[in-house]
């Protein structure tokens, strides 16, 4: 939304192009003061500065790869990550309720995305979880996120991915659950669309803070039993 500054002139909102995205905004932290352990993992898009600022966000959680193939497709951005949670009694060996998370990230840039693109992607996502999801009793979930960084957002695209969820149970939900989600970023307009799990859509929305989850009831008692 555009502010009138004090003279009373109109301040329009920066125009970021392709090739020399900035990101004034969010102040992500630079890559010359992360340690070099952490940096020397993380592949630099030199041509897109725009993915570039975008893997500065993801570097701390997904394993990334640039050029990614899949199924004769090129995707600008790969990301994946893997977690495992665990309850135990006292000590690691004595663990219990073991429950494993993935999501897999892929991004490309298109010129103008379409339905039938998107619906294509969804079917591509089921297809992964067949071959990727390890249906037990220790999975509990495993997301595909698809995200289409375009130069426009039609509205019938705005309209098919707002609030899109593809939810799938395994067994009832015994064996967990995997989901296929979908983006659309249009970082000229600073506008995008995220269905309702694509949380790792915050991550491509640079004009924006990513947010910081709150901290929960569980997590503020057991800080206190510890102390």
């Amino acid at each position: 939304m555009s502010e009138k500054s004090e003279s009373g002139s109109v301040d329009e909102p920066p125009e970021y192009g392709a090739d020399d995205w900035e990101d004034p905004i969010t102040g992500a932290v630079p890559k010359s003061e992360l340690p070099d352990e952490i940096v020397e993992e993380v592949p630099h898009w030199t041509d897109d500065p725009y993915f570039d600022r975008v893997s500065d966000r993801l570097m701390y959680n997904y394993t990334l790869e640039r050029d990614h193939r899949l199924r004769g497709e090129r995707w600008d951005l790969y990301g994946e990550m893997r977690v495992l949670n665990q309850k135990q009694f006292f000590h690691p060996a004595l663990s219990y309720g073991d429950h494993e998370s993935e999501e897999y990230v892929y991004a490309r840039r298109v010129d103008r995305p379409t339905v039938g693109e998107l619906k294509r992607l969804v079917e591509l996502g089921h297809d992964l979880a067949d071959e990727r999801v390890n249906a037990n009793e220790e999975h509990y979930r495993t997301d595909f996120t698809f995200v289409l960084v375009a130069d426009e957002l039609p509205e019938e695209v705005r309209a098919f991915v707002e609030g899109q969820r593809e939810r799938t149970l395994l067994k009832f939900g015994y064996y967990g659950h995997y989901e296929v989600n979908l983006g659309v970023v249009v970082p000229d307009e600073q506008v995008a669309v995220a269905g309702e799990a694509a949380d790792v859509l915050e991550a491509f929305i640079l004009w924006e803070d990513v947010t910081q989850p709150e901290e929960g009831v569980l997590s503020r008692i057991a800080k206190r039993f510890w102390q």
